[in-house]
């Protein structure tokens, strides 16, 4: 069973910066197309950046664009994102998710919660002065 751990959330002042962890364990981790996900407070869960699993090809949301930044290490069977120039409007829980049906189907990664079928428990991220 494919499980998924996410780490590093806290409370940050804005401007401040963070580093996020998921790591991924029960599977072939370099099958996977891994996704970061928010949701704050009595909105949906959108998706913010995700990664490929063979090309490390990535995407972002434009609201992110130049302050995260998404990598892997496949060695360790982790994906990471940078959360750099933080904003008040970055608090939510951040979820990292693994689509586990990226590498048979040809698929590249995707801002899409529904294209995820494995989820971890998600980390909060309050940015706050």
């Amino acid at each position: 069973q494919l499980q998924l751990v996410e780490s590093g959330g806290g409370l940050v002042q804005p401007g401040g910066s963070l580093i996020l962890s998921c790591a991924v364990s029960g599977g072939t981790f370099g099958h996977y197309n891994i996704g970061w996900f928010r949701q704050a407070p009595g909105k949906e869960r959108e998706g913010v950046s995700c990664i490929n699993n063979n090309d490390g090809r990535t995407l972002y949301v434009d609201s992110v664009k130049g302050r995260f930044t998404i990598s892997r290490d496949n060695a360790k069977n982790t994906v990471y994102l940078q959360i750099n120039s933080l904003k008040p409007e970055d608090t939510a829980v951040y979820y990292c998710a693994a689509d586990s049906l990226g590498l048979l189907l040809f698929r590249l990664c995707v801002l899409s919660t529904e294209t995820y079928d494995y989820w971890g428990q998600g980390t909060q991220v309050t940015v706050s002065s």
